[in-house]
């Protein structure tokens, strides 16, 4: 698999486009104004405690008050102001696994946070206790002594190397867990993100025994900079960056950290916005359509909702060339490949369930389950996959930690305030003259006047001209239409004369 990043720079966003084998997979967005808070450290201070939900609201300095629950609190991160006996656990039969929230936190305490979940629509930011700071092949755990190695490094030999490597680092205040980019890393350069890792981890106490409270003690690099940082496999064959800024601060990032990659950073001069040049702009406004055709001519439809993501898929155009079954299966392996990628690219998360067309045999069932484990198994994103349920829905889960594609880009409809549709100008005719009638019995008028929008003016006049003549002659009044071009289809008003 060939990687390639783009990332496209303007003073007030930062937008950057993973393509694979040619095909757009990943898009995320940073803006100035809103800059993600995943990765941060905040000295916060707990401002209500909930024992109902186990949890409790920090204050980290940010418009809304953070989350923290009890499962995410460390007892041996926290300040030096903290109430000793705060950090015992509850003896009044309370798990170990879950402690009473009043035996670990009280309000008005101060303790070192970071942020696991950015905030997500009327959501505060979800925190932990559970402090770790990544680098380009470690990622630092203070106040732990343990060596971990990711799982996806999978090779017993390596693993084994890599543990005897970090596990001289390791001290009571230090933990590290090999990242999977750290796979064939000699000794030295994982002694150096040690040693970086080391140091930022000092600033970091520095800063808190300052009281540090209204900036974070700790903040994560720019998007850019995370997202190379972050690629773990080391596949990216190119970076191409248009801003020439943005260019030099990304080169001095890899020419310390990442010295293979230097060779591959380029500046891209091109007349044409990178976005446009290279197809993206285009298949971002894709990605924010409901209907995602296939090249088979079946369909998906995405409706992403408050509590869960659907996706819907349909042969459409598609007869296939067999029998109806073989169809069905064909249809279903190709979503399967589309799924993947548009959960990636969209950013969807939580609860997802997949409405694949109903098939009767089983192996068919089997091999459409493993054609979307396989296709997910490039997300570098935590997921789940839970098999089919008894009405023949796949149940599954993506971990969410920040918002989708949708939300970032989109609002509300004015017009629709979030319904997704409108309704329709025969509706609207007979609301308005139901609104007469009732106006027309609560006040005294001798003339009505309609004012509404050119669709449902002309509709009105037009093609319900005989229900408003009948209207008149029950009411014994004139009626007369007028057009609003402001206004939109659903807006009216009817004005007594």
């Amino acid at each position: 698999m060939t990687g390639e990043l783009l990332i496209n720079v303007t003073p007030s966003e930062t937008r950057v486009a993973l393509i694979e084998n040619g095909l757009l997979q990943e898009v995320t967005i940073e803006r100035e104004a809103k800059r993600g808070l995943v990765g941060n450290i905040y000295l916060g201070k707990i401002i209500r405690v909930l024992p109902g939900m186990q949890a409790a609201f920090v204050d980290i300095n940010l418009d809304k008050a953070a989350y923290l629950h009890a499962s995410d609190i460390n007892s041996s991160l926290m300040t030096a102001d903290t109430d000793p006996a705060a950090s015992q656990p509850a003896k009044n039969g309370q798990s170990d696994a879950a402690p009473d929230i009043r035996s670990l936190v009280h309000e008005g305490q101060h303790l070192m946070v970071q942020v696991v979940k950015d905030p997500l629509g009327t959501k505060g930011a979800r925190l932990t206790t559970d402090i770790t700071v990544a680098a380009r092949y470690l990622v630092l755990m203070p106040f732990t002594a343990r060596a971990g190695i990711s799982q996806r490094i999978e090779e017993v030999a390596e693993r084994k190397r890599l543990k005897s490597i970090i596990t001289p680092f390791c001290d009571d205040a230090h933990g590290f867990i090999v990242r999977t980019a750290a796979e064939g890393a000699c000794e030295v350069e994982l002694k150096h993100d040690a040693e970086f890792l080391r140091k930022v981890w000092q600033k970091v106490m520095e800063r808190k025994k300052r009281k540090q409270t209204k900036i974070p003690l700790y903040q994560d690099l720019s998007v850019a900079l995370r997202i190379i940082r972050d690629s773990a496999d080391g596949s990216l064959e190119r970076v191409r960056i248009d801003s020439k800024l943005s260019y030099g601060l990304v080169i001095e990032f890899v020419r310390e950290f990442m010295p293979a990659l230097e060779s591959k950073v380029e500046y891209y001069r091109g007349e044409r916005p990178i976005f446009d040049a290279f197809d993206t702009e285009a298949e971002i406004q894709r990605a924010l359509h409901r209907k995602i055709t296939l090249k088979s001519g079946g369909y998906l439809i995405f409706d992403q909702t408050e509590a869960m993501t659907t996706i819907d898929i349909n042969t459409g155009a598609f007869v296939g060339h067999r029998n109806l079954e073989d169809t069905i299966f064909s249809t279903n392996i190709e979503a399967t490949q589309a799924i993947a990628r548009q959960l990636r690219l969209r950013n969807l998360g939580g609860i997802i369930i997949v409405d694949f067309i109903d098939m009767h045999d089983a192996d068919h069932k089997r091999r459409v389950l493993h054609s979307l484990e396989l296709a997910m198994a490039k997300d570098n994103v935590k997921f789940s996959i839970h098999g089919f349920s008894a009405l023949g829905l796949v149940e599954m889960t993506r971990k969410r930690t920040r918002e989708s594609l949708e939300h970032v880009l989109c609002g509300e409809c004015p017009l629709c305030t979030g319904r997704g549709s409108l309704k329709t100008v025969e509706t609207i005719c007979f609301e308005i003259l139901r609104e007469i009638v009732r106006v027309n019995r609560a006040y005294e008028a001798d003339k009505f006047i309609v004012y509404a929008s050119s669709s449902v003016s002309e509709f009105l006049v037009n093609d319900e001209y005989h229900s408003l003549a009948e209207v008149e002659v029950f009411i014994g009044k004139v009626i007369k239409v007028k057009t609003e071009s402001m206004y939109n289809q659903e807006q009216f008003d009817v004005v007594m004369m």
